[in-house]
């Protein structure tokens, strides 16, 4: 367990930063979608829940690289 910690606690290289902002992003649009307070078509809420998700895991697994100097 304290070898995850200290993983994401290393540096993200440039490129994991920029992807884990996307899936940031990716993830508020996605949440907005599901849970707007207006009625929505069934397949755009359901594209909103995808969204949500696929923004998540990306950015948990773009916060878990890091830059290696082997």
């Amino acid at each position: 367990m304290k070898k995850i910690v200290q993983r994401l606690q290393e540096p993200t290289p440039k490129f994991f930063r920029k992807l884990r902002n996307i899936g940031l992003a990716l993830t508020a649009v996605g949440g907005v979608i599901a849970t707007a307070p207006i009625s929505l078509p069934s397949l755009l809420v359901s594209i909103g829940g995808y969204l949500a998700v696929a923004g998540g895991i990306a950015s948990a697994v773009s916060q878990s690289a890091i830059h290696r100097d082997d």
